[in-house]
């Protein structure tokens, strides 16, 4: 699930969801319900979230 790799990347580069949020200007609820599932996110938003992270688009879609 990809919620649950970005939750994984997040805690691999030690930021809380609240930093994560301010660094792709949305909410950290936002973020809360990308993570958990409850939401489906766009492709564009998964590439904010990889350039916020520092990561490659692959790497938070793991293929």
């Amino acid at each position: 699930m990809v919620g649950k790799r970005i939750k994984h990347l997040r805690s691999l580069k030690a930021l809380s969801q609240a930093e994560l949020a301010r660094r792709c200007f949305k909410d950290p609820q936002a973020i809360e319900r990308i993570e958990n599932g409850k939401i489906n996110t766009s492709i564009y938003m998964l590439k904010i979230i990889a350039d916020a992270l520092g990561v490659e688009s692959k790497d938070v879609l793991d293929i």
